[in-house]
C-alpha cells in the first residue's frame, strides 16, 4: 500500500481504489485520450473531498472530478486521483416547486433530476443526449447545453448558487454581486475590464476557455456563472442550487426534410423567431433507416410547445407553413416522439462509424457559429475535410450553430496522427474565421485547449492562466487542461494497442477480424450505465442491478482496452481482474442492438474465457451446464428421467448436485419431461402430414428435454396453418434433396439414427469454443441435406436461434455452410408470417403480459411476434430488459442475487400488475424458468398460446 493510499484511507469514509480495476475503469472518458491515474476515490460527503484534497496537496498528487465519464475532450481523466461523485454524492438534496430551483449534488444523473421535476411540471432546461447517465457535477463543469438550449439555454444559464472547495481546502458559496469569489480575483477583473468587454464572441455557445466576462459589473459580477465550463481546474463542486423551467404541457415535433445538409443548415436560424423549443439538425448518414421519416437528405428537428396538444401542433405546422422544405411531418404522439428523438440521440454513437464500417472519432465534436454563419461554416468545414482526405457527418445542434461530427482521423500510424493534427489547427482557424467557438457544449479538454491561442489570442489565454493560479496556485486540480494544456495529439488511447491482430477464435466480421478493433468500438458514451430503459430495451441488467461500473457494458470494454493495452492489466487473457468484470455479463446481447455502436460483449466475454481456461480447469458450473446437451441426452438414452427427477426431489441430494457442479444453491434443479419431443415426435409418426410448404422444426436442447409441450403445441399451429412440418435428419448423408419434396427426401429428414443437431449455445457462453465448433460442424454435416432444400429452419427457443444467425457463421466463418445455415433460421412468428400468410390465427382476445426474450429483442427482432400476437387478440406490450436466469447465469452459484434483481428491474413487476386473466408469454426457457421459481407463474411460449386457442376453436 502506497503513502498516498494509506493517507486516503485514514482520512476519507468513502472508497478508496488503487487497484488495477478501479484506475482501469477511469483511464479513458468518452474522448480519444487516456490517462491513467494512481488510484480512485467516491467521496461520501463534502467533509470527504476536503480531506482528498488535503491529502494530495501534501503529497503533490492532481485532483479531477468525474461524473458520467461521457465527457468529449478528455477532462474526466487525469494522471492523480479521480474522484468519483456517481456512487455516494449522487442525492438530489431538495426542490422547491414554487421558487423552482432545486439543491442537488454532483454526482445526481440529470434525467433523476427531471423525474422529480416532472410531477409539478418543471424541469431542467439543458438536456444533453447523454441525459439518462451524465450528472449535474459534470454538465456544470463543461457547460452542458443539449437540444433545448434554443429555449432555455446553456447549464451556466440555469445555475444560482454553487458550493465549491478550493484545492486548499477552502469552501466557498459562489453566486452573484462577487459572491464567493476567492482572494484576488475581483482584482483580476477590475484590472483588466477592456479585454473582458470585447475580447469573447458574442454567440449563444460559446464554451471555450474561461467565462470570465460573467464577472463584468453590468452582467451582475456572477462567480457562480464564471465557474461553470471550468472543466474541473478551479474548484471541486459539492452542491449546486440550479434553476428549473415550467415544462409545456404538450409538445410537438415538426421534422423538416431537406435536399442536403447545407439547405438544413441554412433554414435553421430563420425559424428561431418563432420560437421552437428545439432545432436540431441531422443527415441521412447517420440515419440506420429513413423509415418514418419525410422525403429528404437531411432533417430539422423542431420541437415547439403549448398548454394543449392542438396549441403544440399549430405551432409546429405554423415552423412547417415557415420552412422551405422537401417534406415534413408532425408528430404529437409522444411515443412517435420519442422514437424519433432516440435517432437523434443515438447519433453520437452511430456517428463512431463510416457508412462502410470504418471507424471514426470525436476531436471536433462541438464547435459552434453564429447560427445564421453556420450554412458557409459547414460548407468550408466540408472543403477542409476534403483537402485532408477526411470523412465526417455534421449533425447537431443547428438553431444554436453547434455541430457535433465524427471523422474517421487515423489515430493509429504516425502519419494518420500527424494529419490529425494539422487538421485541427486548420479547422481552429476556419471556426475562428466564422466568429465562432472551438466548444459549443463539451468543454476544452485536452481535444482543443492548446488551440485557445488562435480563438483569443495570447493575452486573454494568459489572462485565464492568471485566473487559474488566483482559484488553484498548486495547479493541482485537472492540471494540463485549459491552461498551460498537453498537446492534442499527446495521450492517445489507441496509442498502447498491439498493432498486429490478435489470435482470436470469433471472425468478427464487422471489425475487419480484428479483435482490438472490436473492442475500440466502445467509445464512452455510457448507454449502458443507464438505470431506467425505456421500451423494449435491455442494455445493461447487470449494471442496473449493481450500480457498479465494471458490471457496465463501457466498464467491460474499459477493461479489455487495457487487457490488450498490457499496461495496468499484465497478465493478458489470464487476467482475473478482466475474468471478475465479465462474471456478472449475463451474455443477454442487449448492447449488440441497444448500444449505438454495436458493442457485442456477449462475443467478447465468451472469446475471453475460451482463452482465460485454455489448458486449465473451468469452474464446475461449465461443466455442468455448458456440457448440458450431453447430460440430458445420456438421460434421454436410458430412460433416466423419472430417476433424476426423484432424487433432484431429495434435497440434501439435491444440494450435494448443485454444490458438485456449481449451480446456485437458492435453484430448484427443472425437471426433466418424461417423453421427449423427438420421441412423441416418433411416437406419432415422425413425418409431415399437411400438404403446404415444409419447415425443418428445429428440437433444441430445452424444448426436446425439458419443455417439449412447446415443441408439440408449434407442431399443431404449423400443421393447422397448412404447413408440412419435419425434424432435422438425424445421420449423415450425402443424398441430393432437392426441393424437398419428394418421398427419398422426407426419409431422410426424418432419419432416426445417428447425433442430433445442436446450435452450440451452451458451449459457446461458457467459453468452450473447440467444442462449440466441433458440435457446429457435426450440426452442419446433418443439415447438409436440408441446405440443398429451399425449407427454412423454424427455431421456437430465442436464444438457440440466435445462436445460429451469429454465433454459428461468427465461429465457423470459414465455413460457407453455416452463413447458409444461418440465413435459413426464422423464428416461430416469422415462420407463419412468411409460409402461411393467408392463416388465420385462433381469436385467443385476452391481455397479454411478459418480456421480449433478450435474445430476441438483440438479434432476431420481434416485428413478427407483434403482428401474430395482435392478429390473435392479445393485446398489451411486452416489457424489455432480461429474465435474469439467461441460460447458465443464474443457475450459477454466486449470481442469484444479481439473477434475481434482473427480474425484479422489469419483468416481475409487469407481472405482478397484470390485469386478470392475462396471458404470461415468455418464449424462452430461462424466462418461463425464472417466472416460475421467483414468482410462482406460469409462463408460456406463444405457440402454447395459439394452440390451446385452436383447441377451444373445436370444442
Amino acid at each position: 500500500m502506497t503513502d498516498l493510499e494509506a493517507a486516503l484511507r485514514r482520512a476519507v469514509r468513502g472508497e478508496v481504489g488503487f487497484d488495477v480495476t478501479s484506475r482501469a475503469l477511469t483511464t479513458m472518458d468518452a474522448s480519444n485520450y487516456r490517462r491513467v491515474p494512481l488510484g480512485v476515490v467516491a467521496p461520501r460527503d463534502a467533509d470527504d473531498v476536503a480531506a482528498v484534497l488535503e491529502v494530495c496537496r501534501e503529497h503533490g498528487v492532481p485532483v479531477v472530478a468525474r461524473g458520467g465519464g461521457t465527457s468529449i475532450a478528455g477532462q474526466a481523466t487525469g494522471t492523480g486521483v479521480v474522484l468519483d461523485f456517481t456512487r455516494h454524492m449522487n442525492r438530489l438534496i431538495g426542490l422547491d416547486p414554487e421558487a423552482r430551483t432545486a439543491v442537488v449534488q454532483p454526482g445526481l444523473v440529470l434525467d433523476r433530476l427531471q423525474d422529480a421535476a416532472a410531477p409539478h411540471g418543471l424541469r431542467f432546461g439543458p438536456d444533453p443526449s447523454t441525459h439518462s447517465r451524465c450528472t449535474l457535477g459534470g454538465m456544470i463543469g463543461n457547460n452542458s447545453c443539449g437540444s433545448h438550449s434554443v429555449a432555455w439555454g446553456t447549464t451556466a444559464d440555469s445555475v444560482r448558487e454553487l458550493s465549491v472547495l478550493t484545492a486548499r481546502g477552502r469552501r466557498l458559496r459562489l453566486g452573484r454581486e462577487w459572491s464567493g469569489a476567492p482572494e484576488g480575483l475581483r482584482a483580476l477583473v477590475d484590472g483588466d475590464l477592456a479585454r473582458l468587454r470585447t475580447g469573447f464572441p458574442d454567440l449563444p455557445r460559446r464554451i471555450s476557455g474561461y467565462a470570465l466576462d460573467a464577472l463584468l459589473p453590468e452582467r451582475g459580477a456572477d462567480v457562480a456563472r464564471s465557474f461553470c465550463g471550468s472543466e474541473g481546474t478551479l474548484g471541486v463542486l459539492t452542491e449546486a442550487v440550479v434553476g428549473l423551467v415550467e415544462s409545456p404541457r404538450a409538445r410537438a415535433l415538426a421534422v423538416l426534410g431537406y435536399a442536403d445538409e447545407a439547405g438544413a443548415a441554412e433554414a435553421a436560424a430563420g425559424l428561431l423567431p418563432l420560437g421552437p423549443l428545439t432545432v436540431e439538425g441531422m443527415a441521412v448518414d447517420l440515419v440506420p433507416s429513413t423509415e418514418g421519416l419525410p422525403r429528404g437528405g437531411a432533417w430539422l428537428f423542431v420541437e415547439t410547445g403549448g398548454d394543449t396538444e392542438a396549441e403544440a401542433r399549430a405551432r409546429a405546422e405554423a415552423v412547417v407553413r415557415a420552412a422551405d422544405v422537401v417534406d415534413a411531418l408532425v408528430v404529437t404522439d409522444p411515443a412517435g416522439q420519442r422514437t424519433l428523438w432516440r435517432v437523434r440521440e443515438d447519433a453520437s454513437g452511430t456517428a463512431t462509424r463510416m457508412p462502410d464500417g470504418s471507424e471514426a472519432w470525436p476531436g471536433w465534436e462541438d464547435c459552434a457559429v453564429p447560427p445564421a454563419r453556420l450554412g458557409g461554416y459547414l460548407r468550408d468545414f466540408r472543403a477542409l475535410l476534403t483537402a485532408h482526405g477526411l470523412r465526417g457527418t455534421p449533425y447537431g445542434h443547428f438553431g444554436d450553430g453547434c455541430i457535433h461530427v465524427r471523422i474517421d482521423f487515423d489515430l493509429l500510424s504516425e502519419a494518420g496522427v500527424a494529419r490529425f493534427r494539422r487538421f485541427s489547427e486548420e479547422l481552429a482557424d476556419v471556426v475562428v474565421a466564422h466568429g465562432g467557438s472551438l466548444s459549443g457544449e463539451h468543454g476544452d479538454g485536452q481535444a482543443r485547449a492548446e488551440l485557445l491561442p488562435r480563438m483569443y489570442g495570447p493575452e486573454t489565454v494568459a489572462l485565464f492562466e492568471r485566473a487559474k493560479a488566483v482559484w488553484d496556485p498548486d495547479d493541482l486540480l485537472n492540471p494540463g487542461i485549459l491552461v498551460r494544456p498537453a498537446p492534442l495529439d499527446s495521450n492517445l488511447r489507441f496509442a498502447v494497442l498491439p498493432r498486429e491482430p490478435v489470435d482470436v477464435e470469433f471472425g468478427y466480421p464487422s471489425d475487419g477480424g480484428d479483435f482490438s478493433a472490436a473492442v475500440r468500438r466502445c467509445v464512452g458514451v455510457a448507454k449502458c450505465r443507464t438505470t431506467s430503459v425505456p421500451g423494449a430495451g435491455v442494455m445493461c441488467p447487470s449494471f442496473r442491478a449493481t450500480g457498479d461500473e465494471q458490471h457496465s457494458t463501457r466498464g467491460r470494454a474499459r477493461l479489455l482496452h487495457e487487457m490488450l493495452a498490457g499496461e495496468l492489466v499484465t497478465d493478458g487473457w489470464r487476467s482475473t481482474e478482466v475474468r471478475d468484470a465479465l462474471d456478472l455479463c449475463l451474455s443477454c446481447k442487449g448492447c449488440r442492438s441497444d448500444c449505438p455502436v454495436e458493442v457485442d460483449m456477449a462475443t467478447y466475454k465468451a472469446e475471453f474465457l475460451h482463452h482465460h481456461y485454455a489448458g486449465r480447469r473451468r469452474p464446475a458450473a461449465h461443466y455442468a451446464m455448458g456440457w448440458l446437451p450431453v447430460w440430458l441426452r445420456w438421460a434421454a438414452r436410458v430412460r433416466a428421467a423419472p430417476v433424476v427427477n426423484a432424487l433432484a426431489s431429495v434435497r440434501p441430494l439435491a444440494a450435494v448436485a448443485k454444490r458438485l457442479g456449481g449451480i446456485a444453491g437458492q435453484r430448484e434443479v427443472p425437471r426433466l419431461a418424461g417423453e421427449t419431443f423427438s420421441r412423441w415426435w416418433r411416437r406419432r409418426g415422425g413425418r409431415p402430414t399437411a400438404g403446404g410448404d415444409l419447415v425443418v422444426l428445429w428440437p433444441d436442447t430445452f424444448t426436446e428435454h425439458l419443455s417439449p409441450s412447446v415443441g408439440r403445441a408449434a407442431v399443431r399451429v404449423l400443421e393447422a396453418a397448412g404447413l408440412r412440418v419435419a425434424l432435422p435428419p438425424t445421420l449423415r448423408g450425402r443424398a441430393v434433396v432437392g426441393d424437398g419434396t419428394s418421398r427419398s427426401a422426407l426419409a431422410l429428414l426424418t432419419a432416426r439414427r445417428g447425433g442430433r443437431v445442436c446450435c452450440g449455445l451452451t458451449y459457446v457462453s461458457t467459453g468452450q469454443l473447440d467444442r462449440a465448433r466441433a458440435v457446429m460442424r457435426r450440426t452442419l454435416d446433418l443439415m447438409a441435406p436440408v441446405l440443398e432444400t429451399s425449407a427454412p429452419v423454424v427455431v421456437l427457443e430465442p436464444s438457440c436461434a440466435a445462436a445460429l444467425r451469429t454465433d454459428l457463421p461468427e465461429l465457423l466463418h470459414d465455413d460457407p455452410r453455416a452463413a447458409r445455415l444461418a440465413a435459413r433460421v426464422l423464428t416461430f412468428a416469422e415462420a407463419l408470417e412468411r409460409h402461411a400468410p393467408d392463416w388465420t390465427p385462433p381469436p385467443v382476445n385476452l391481455p397479454a403480459v411478459g418480456q421480449t426474450h433478450c435474445h430476441q429483442h438483440a438479434v432476431l427482432g420481434d416485428a413478427a411476434d407483434r403482428r401474430l400476437r395482435a392478429s390473435a387478440g392479445l393485446t398489451g406490450e411486452l416489457s424489455g430488459g432480461c429474465c435474469g436466469l439467461a441460460g447458465n447465469f443464474g443457475f450459477e452459484a454466486g449470481h442469484y442475487e444479481v439473477s434475481a434483481a434482473c427480474a425484479e428491474d422489469r419483468l416481475l413487476p409487469a407481472v405482478r400488475e397484470a390485469p386478470d386473466g392475462a396471458v404470461v408469454l415468455a418464449d424462452g426457457f430461462s424466462c418461463r424458468t425464472q417466472l416460475e421459481q421467483l414468482a410462482g407463474v406460469r409462463g408460456r411460449h406463444l405457440a402454447e398460446v395459439l394452440a390451446e386457442g385452436l383447441a377451444e376453436g373445436l370444442e
